[in-house]
C-alpha cells in the first residue's frame, strides 16, 4: 500500500495483534483498534497513539451491530485483520456448551459480523481481509476440537468471502501461524500441563512480516493461503 492506509484490528492488545498494530503505527498508517470494553479501549489509544478505537465483545456477536451504531466506523478501510483468538482445550466428552460457544462467537461468528459491517468500505477500498488462523484451522488434534472447528469455519468463511469479493476487487488471505510465543500460547500450555519456554516458538513479530508482505502485494496479486511453522 503505497498511501496511508487504515487499518481495523481485532486482538492488537498482544501476540501477533499487538506485533502488527506496532509495525503498522511506526509507518504512519492510521489504525482502528477493536477492543472489548471501554477501559481496553482507553489502554490501547494510550499504547498507539493517534490511533481511533472501536469497542464490541467478540464473545456476544449479536450485539456487535448495536455497539457499532453508537459509535464512529471510518469511511475507508484498506484492510480489516481478525487476529483476536481464544482457545479452550478439552475432550469431546468433557467440553460444555458454554466453551464450545465461547470460541466459535469469538474465533468464527465475530469476525463474520465484523466483515459484513466492513464491507462497503473495504468494497470502495478495493481493501483487504486477512484472518489470522491457526494450524488448528487445518488439522484437528485430540483435545482441540472446538477451537479447529471455529478455525476450519474461518476458513471456510474466508474461501467463501474471497469468492464473494473478488468481483469487487477485495483481496482476502488466510494466514495459518504455528504455535507462537504469546500469551494465548502460555495458556494452551498451562491447559497442556506443560512447561512454557518462549523460545521454542515463532516470535510474533515474524508472523507480522508475513502478514506485512500480504497487505503490502501490488494488487495485480493476491495471496489466498500463508502457512506459517516454526524454524526451530
Amino acid at each position: 500500500m503505497a498511501h496511508m492506509a487504515t487499518h481495523v484490528i481485532t486482538g492488537a492488545g498482544s501476540g501477533i495483534g499487538a506485533a502488527v498494530a506496532r509495525r503498522l503505527h511506526a509507518r504512519g498508517d492510521d489504525l482502528v483498534l477493536h477492543a472489548r470494553d471501554a477501559g481496553r479501549a482507553k489502554e490501547l489509544a494510550a499504547e498507539f497513539p493517534g490511533a481511533h478505537t472501536l469497542v464490541g465483545d467478540l464473545a456476544d456477536p449479536d450485539k456487535l451491530s448495536w455497539a457499532f451504531s453508537l459509535q464512529t466506523l471510518p469511511d475507508r478501510v484498506d484492510s480489516l485483520l481478525h487476529i483476536a483468538g481464544v482457545v479452550d482445550l478439552g475432550r469431546v466428552g468433557e467440553l460444555t456448551p458454554r466453551s464450545w460457544r465461547h470460541q466459535l462467537n469469538v474465533n468464527l461468528i465475530a469476525p463474520a459480523e465484523l466483515t459484513r459491517h466492513f464491507l462497503p468500505q473495504l468494497r470502495t477500498a478495493r481493501g483487504h481481509v486477512v484472518f489470522v488462523n491457526s494450524g488448528a484451522g487445518l488439522n484437528a488434534h485430540a483435545e482441540w476440537s472446538a477451537y479447529a472447528a471455529s478455525k476450519h469455519g474461518l476458513k471456510a468463511l474466508a474461501d467463501s468471502l474471497r469468492h464473494e469479493e473478488h468481483p469487487s476487487g477485495v483481496r482476502v488471505t488466510s494466514v495459518y501461524p504455528g504455535r507462537t510465543a504469546s500469551p494465548m500460547q502460555a495458556r494452551v500450555h498451562r491447559q497442556e500441563g506443560k512447561e512454557y519456554d518462549p523460545s521454542r516458538w515463532i516470535d510474533p513479530e515474524s508472523v507480522a512480516t508475513a502478514i506485512l508482505m500480504c497487505l503490502d502485494l501490488p494488487g495485480d496479486a493476491e495471496v489466498n493461503d500463508l502457512t506459517v511453522r516454526p524454524g526451530r
